[in-house]
């Protein structure tokens, strides 16, 4: 069952990166929108993370129950020496959701928008970007138990150039996945060709973030290419995402919008998957100590078949409620749309 609990803790980060990052990715695309376009292309996005956009953090709660309850030890280290990092990320993930429904429900119209979009957007940058500086601490070997100061064991375990990069880059991914996703939303020719012309930039952008990456892995010797291409898989996995980026820009010259989509999170996972094949089943490399791993360091045999058993039989309740949630959205936004156009 253990095996079963680290399947669903893997998807639940995946998911909640290909999703809320998304989500994420339309605040984000509002701090680079010029004025004039930025009315439409907020309510395209809008309408893009409307059915998802509260759900999204439910991946996110799976995966800190998992950790919780089934790898105590990694929920601990992560709580402690990472703690700040994680309570900029909590504060910004509710700022968004209270801008976002303060500046739709807002009853009176008036200078408070412009607060409520500035928050939002704000908010959208800082909380993927700390995401993925918690994410490259874990893996940065920076986190040392031994510490024996302030600084030491809370602030450098995370503050370092690697860190900092990998956040740029995952900004830069939210950013990206969104403008894919919004270019199946409009029906409006103007505002498809826009948010195409915005993938393509945030295309350029995501590159440029990610050789950032490398730069930062350079300077702080950490083997970030020998964790990629040190391995069959790893090779392989950046081979297809590169390759995919081909099918994608036929996919959009053609009109289709499912298999752009498809094709943009097949991209994010293959680069998920070439930074963390090498480490698995390790999920916390520390410093001065024993790395922390899936299969070692997790509960009682008996609270690992417990917690899944809840996860298979949640999946046949959750998953159907997600289906019509979106599908419930989605058709009441047509039925909107076909409404104004009478």
């Amino acid at each position: 069952m253990q095996y079963v609990v680290i399947t669903y803790l893997c998807l639940a980060i995946l998911l909640y990166l290909l999703l809320g990052g998304a989500d994420f990715g339309a605040g984000i695309m509002e701090l680079f929108t010029r004025s004039k376009n930025r009315r439409a292309a907020r309510q395209t996005m809008s309408h893009a993370i409307g059915p998802i956009w509260e759900a999204n953090h439910m991946w996110l709660i799976i995966a800190v129950v998992i950790l919780f309850v089934g790898f105590p030890r990694i929920y601990s280290v992560m709580s402690v020496y990472l703690h700040i990092p994680l309570l900029v990320m909590l504060l910004g993930i509710i700022a968004r959701g209270t801008a976002f429904v303060f500046r739709h429900y807002d009853a009176v119209k008036d200078q408070m928008q412009v607060l409520y979009n500035r928050i939002f957007a704000l908010s959208s940058a800082i909380t993927p970007f700390f995401l993925g500086v918690i994410a490259a601490s874990v893996l940065a070997g920076y986190i040392n138990p031994a510490a024996t100061d302030f600084l030491a064991a809370y602030v450098y375990s995370w503050l370092h150039w690697f860190a900092v990069a990998v956040g740029i880059f995952t900004v830069a991914l939210c950013g990206y996945l969104a403008s894919v996703y919004s270019i199946g939303e409009t029906t409006n020719e103007e505002d498809k060709r826009y948010f195409i012309r915005k993938t393509r930039t945030m295309t350029l952008i995501a590159f440029a973030a990610g050789g950032l990456v490398f730069l930062a892995a350079k300077v702080e010797n950490i083997p970030l290419w020998q964790w990629i291409f040190g391995n069959v898989v790893g090779t392989v996995a950046v081979v297809l995402a590169t390759l995919s980026l081909g099918v994608l820009a036929y996919a959009i010259n053609q009109g289709q919008t499912i298999l752009p989509r498809l094709m943009a999170g097949f991209q994010v996972t293959m680069i998920l998957l070439a930074i963390s094949y090498q480490h698995f089943p390790d999920f916390i490399v520390l410093q001065h100590a024993p790395n922390l791993s899936l299969l070692n360091d997790q509960a009682p045999q008996a609270t690992m078949n417990a917690l899944g058993w809840a996860l298979l039989l949640g999946s046949i309740l959750i998953l159907p409620a997600l289906y019509y949630l979106y599908y419930s959205f989605q058709h009441e936004a047509e039925e909107k749309a076909e409404t104004a156009s009478v």
